[in-house]
C-alpha cells in the first residue's frame, strides 16, 4: 500500500483496485487558500470521468479562487495520492485521490496552493537540487462535547507530557488514529501526549514537500474523523485555551542533492553543517518576520507565540537549546536537518512550505551569512542582551505579520500573485473584524472601572 501510494498508478490499476477492494465513492480533495480541505464525493461510475480529468466544479464559490464570471475549473486528480479510506465497509468503501486545480484551458491554476507549490519546487530543482524533505510535527487538542455533538472548552484528560492514563478516551482514540493512519500507509514514527492537559502529538516519517503538505491535510481528516466517534473534537487550534501551551507544527526541512545526498551535511564543517545549510539558514532568518504571516495565518496564532509557553518568540537559531525559532537536530549525516518552531497546524502547509523553501533559496542564491547563533536561553536575556546580539522579535499580532509580508518581495514571490493578493485581502478582513470585536475579557476588566 505504501509503495501504491508514491507512484502514479495506471488507470488499470485503479479500475482493478476498485472492484478488488469493493470501493463505492470517490472523495476528490483539493485545498483552499486558507488551508481548507474541500471535496467533491462521486460514486465509483464517475471513476473514468475523474481519471479523464473532466470532472468540473463552480471555483467562484472557493476562497481565495476566481470571480463568478470566470468560475468554471477542472480537477485534475493526482492518482499518486490514491488511498482507501479505512472505514466505511459496509456500503463500500471510500477512496481519496488529492487534485490539483486547472482552468479551462488546461493550465494550473495560479490560485491554487498545491500548483504553488509545484512553481516553487520547480525553481528548487532549476538551481539544482532534487528534492525538499519535509517532516512535520503537528499538534492538537481533544475536547469533549456536549449532547449535540459541539466541541465544548473542556479537555478530555488532565495529562501531561508522556502520560498515559489506562482507559483514557483520549488515549483510546490517539491509538486508533495511528492505526487508520498505518492502514492508509503513513510511517508514524511516534504519538503521545504533549505538555498540556488534552494536548496530543503523532509525528509521521518525512516526505518529499508536495507529499509532505498532502500528508498534512490528509492527518487532519483522520484525526477529525475518529475523534468524532470517540464523542470528542479534535482541534487545530493554534491556542485554544488561556494559561498553557498552545499547538505547534514543527517543521523538520532538508535539501536533498541530485545524487540523493544531504546538502546539509558536510562532516569537515565544526558543526557538521555544509554552506549550504548556512546560507539555507540564512534566509530563514532574513525572512522569518514575514513567512511568519503564512505560517501562522490566524488571529488566534500569535496568543500562542508568547514568552512562558515554549513557543519561539524571537529570530535565532541554535544546535543546543530550544529556545530560538531555529533547532538544528544532533542527527547528521542523512539525518542533518533544519527544524522551524513557529509555524503552527492553522497554516497551509502548501504555502508555508513553499514560503520557507523560497526563504531558504534566497539565502543560498545570496549566499546569506546565518548569523544569530544562540546557545543561551534567549527568554531569560533582558531586553539589553537581546538588543546587544541583535536578536529581532517575531511579529506580535497578524497586522504586524502582514506588514511585515507586504514588505518582503521573496516570501510574496513564494505565493504568486494571485494568491498574495487574495490572502492579504482575506487576512486584513479578518484581522479587521477582531480589532472591532468587543471580548468578554475586556468587559470583564474595564465595564465596572471606566
Amino acid at each position: 500500500m505504501e509503495d501504491m501510494a508514491k507512484r502514479e498508478l495506471s488507470k488499470d490499476e485503479v479500475r482493478k483496485m476498485v472492484k478488488d477492494e469493493n470501493i463505492r465513492f470517490l472523495r476528490v480533495m483539493f485545498t483552499d487558500m486558507l488551508g481548507t480541505i474541500k471535496s467533491v464525493d462521486l460514486p465509483v461510475s464517475q471513476l473514468d470521468k475523474l481519471m479523464d480529468n473532466k470532472i468540473m466544479f463552480d471555483g467562484s464559490s472557493i476562497d481565495g479562487f476566481v470571480r463568478i464570471e470566470e468560475s468554471d475549473m477542472y480537477l485534475y486528480p493526482d492518482m499518486s495520492t490514491w488511498l482507501v479510506f479505512p472505514w466505511g465497509a459496509e456500503h463500500g468503501k471510500v477512496a481519496r485521490v488529492i487534485c490539483s486545480v486547472q482552468t479551462v484551458d488546461g493550465e494550473p491554476f495560479a490560485g491554487d496552493p498545491r500548483n504553488n507549490l509545484k512553481r516553487v519546487l520547480k525553481d528548487m530543482q532549476k538551481m539544482g537540487f532534487k528534492d525538499f524533505n519535509i517532516g512535520p510535527e503537528p499538534e492538537f487538542f481533544l475536547f469533549k462535547t456536549d449532547e449535540q455533538g459541539n466541541p465544548t472548552q473542556t479537555v478530555n484528560d488532565q495529562e501531561n507530557y508522556f502520560d498515559m492514563e489506562p482507559a483514557d478516551r483520549g488515549e483510546d482514540c490517539r491509538r486508533d488514529i495511528v492505526l487508520a493512519l498505518e492502514k492508509m500507509g503513513f510511517d508514524v514514527e511516534a504519538a503521545h501526549h504533549e505538555v498540556a492537559p488534552g494536548q496530543h502529538e503523532v509525528d509521521f516519517k518525512y516526505s518529499d514537500a508536495l507529499e509532505a503538505a498532502d500528508n498534512i491535510q490528509t492527518f487532519k481528516l483522520i484525526v477529525k474523523t475518529i475523534a468524532k466517534k470517540y464523542g470528542l473534537h479534535a482541534a487545530f487550534m493554534p491556542k485554544p485555551l488561556s494559561g498553557i501551551n498552545g499547538s505547534g507544527m514543527h517543521l523538520n526541512m532538508s535539501l536533498f542533492t541530485q545524487n540523493g545526498d544531504n546538502a546539509f551535511f558536510d562532516p569537515e564543517d565544526e558543526r557538521q553543517l555544509s554552506q549550504t545549510a548556512y546560507h539555507f539558514l540564512g534566509g530563514l532568518m532574513k525572512h522569518a518576520r514575514a513567512y511568519t504571516a503564512v505560517c501562522n495565518p490566524i488571529v488566534n496564532s500569535y496568543k500562542r507565540l508568547v514568552p512562558g509557553f515554549e513557543a519561539p518568540v524571537y529570530v535565532a537559531w541554535s544546535t543546543s537549546n530550544r529556545s530560538p525559532l531555529i533547532r538544528i537536530p544532533s542527527d547528521r549525516g542523512m539525518g542533518t536537518r533544519v527544524e522551524l518552531r513557529s509555524a503552527d497546524p492553522s497554516a497551509n502547509p502548501y504555502l508555508a512550505i513553499a514560503a520557507v523553501l523560497e526563504a531558504g533559496l534566497d539565502g543560498l542564491r545570496n549566499e546569506l551569512p546565518a548569523i544569530h547563533e544562540v546557545d543561551e536561553n534567549i527568554y531569560q536575556m533582558t531586553s539589553k542582551e537581546r538588543v546587544e546580539k541583535d536578536v529581532r522579535n517575531l511579529p506580535d499580532t497578524l497586522h504586524n505579520a502582514l506588514k511585515s509580508l507586504a514588505k518582503d518581495e521573496v516570501v510574496k514571490g513564494s505565493m504568486g500573485d494571485h494568491i498574495y493578493h487574495s490572502f492579504m485581502e482575506a487576512k486584513t478582513r479578518e484581522y479587521d473584524a477582531y480589532r472591532q470585536h468587543v471580548s468578554d475579557w475586556e468587559r470583564q476588566r474595564y465595564m465596572e472601572k471606566y
